[in-house]
């Protein structure tokens, strides 16, 4: 694979969840060292710049890779020579995919404590996270049964109830407009994340609306996210950019004078959180916020 292949697969949704794409384009960084002819190390250096320029737009709404591609690039320019360069480089990008190991391992034993036996949980698109929790509560030897919607127009609740199918839980599919009856008796929700900024979590469309639904029968939201999810740069001036698809997604052919609104991502304002699970540990959202931003402090830098 070229290094051009992955942005392509980024773009077309061959690879999706915020980080799917962060894992693959901080991997894609290596294939630019590979592909590279450039005889000098300033050379190399702005092939790299030129690469994460092409990931940080080929998606709008992906703080995680901003964060992760921040991390690769903070020293870039402090190796004292072209043996170290390379080394360094290659194990920062080791570090960003060790971290997100490691961060998913850890959420998924903290969500898991919040599953007990008897449970109905409800889920909305596909999170990679909130399905190794999932997976971890079942191996725990919890018996609980999971609710999920469909998630058009691409039909990501389908990979969920696959992958949950696959691993032996209980699993009750519903279309997303009958998210209310998807929510009768639930005890809890778990939602993923695209982006979390000062006053909202980004999640898939829907996801707000059906989060309203939770707050008014007191059912607790808790999203599952590593904190590299959060955008330091959103304010009230400045804000998420929410990526928006092409309209043949809902409606090819449509009629002359139809227009379609495509929106992939829909904010859930931070009341209707319980809590945020993260490596971090379960936080309220103000204290996960708090947390990042002393953590990670290098996250503010442009």
């Amino acid at each position: 694979m070229k290094f051009k292949d992955v942005v392509e697969d980024i773009k077309t949704l061959r690879i999706q969840g915020a980080e799917g794409v962060a894992r693959e384009g901080i991997r894609s960084l290596l294939l630019v060292l590979q592909e590279s002819h450039a005889v000098t190390r300033e050379a190399v250096i702005a092939e790299l710049y030129y690469a994460r320029d092409q990931l940080i737009t080929v998606r709008p709404t992906e703080p995680c890779l901003r964060n992760a591609l921040l991390y690769v690039f903070e020293n870039i320019y402090s190796y004292p020579d072209d043996h170290n360069f390379y080394k360094g480089l290659t194990q920062r990008i080791q570090e960003v995919i060790l971290f997100f190991d490691n961060t998913k391992k850890k959420i998924a034993m903290l969500g898991a404590a919040k599953i007990r036996h008897g449970s109905i949980v409800y889920t909305h698109c596909h999170s990679s996270t909130v399905v190794a929790i999932l997976v971890a509560a079942k191996k725990l030897g919890k018996k609980f049964t999971v609710h999920n919607t469909e998630t058009r127009p691409l039909f990501q609740g389908r990979k969920t109830a696959t992958e949950l199918a696959a691993a032996g839980i209980p699993v009750v599919h519903y279309v997303d407009s009958a998210a209310l009856l998807a929510m009768k008796d639930v005890h809890l929700c778990l939602l993923g994340s695209d982006a979390i900024t000062y006053d909202a979590v980004y999640n898939k469309v829907g996801s707000g609306m059906f989060a309203e639904l939770l707050h008014s029968r007191k059912i607790p939201l808790y999203v599952c996210s590593n904190s590299w999810k959060f955008d330091p740069h959103v304010t009230k001036r400045h804000k998420e950019v929410v990526e928006k698809r092409a309209s043949s997604e809902i409606w090819k052919g449509a009629p002359h004078g139809v227009c379609i609104e495509d929106s992939a991502f829909e904010p859930i304002i931070l009341p209707h959180v319980k809590a945020i699970i993260s490596e971090l540990g379960v936080l309220t959202p103000l204290t996960f916020l708090k947390t990042v931003k002393k953590k990670y402090n290098w996250m503010g830098k442009a």
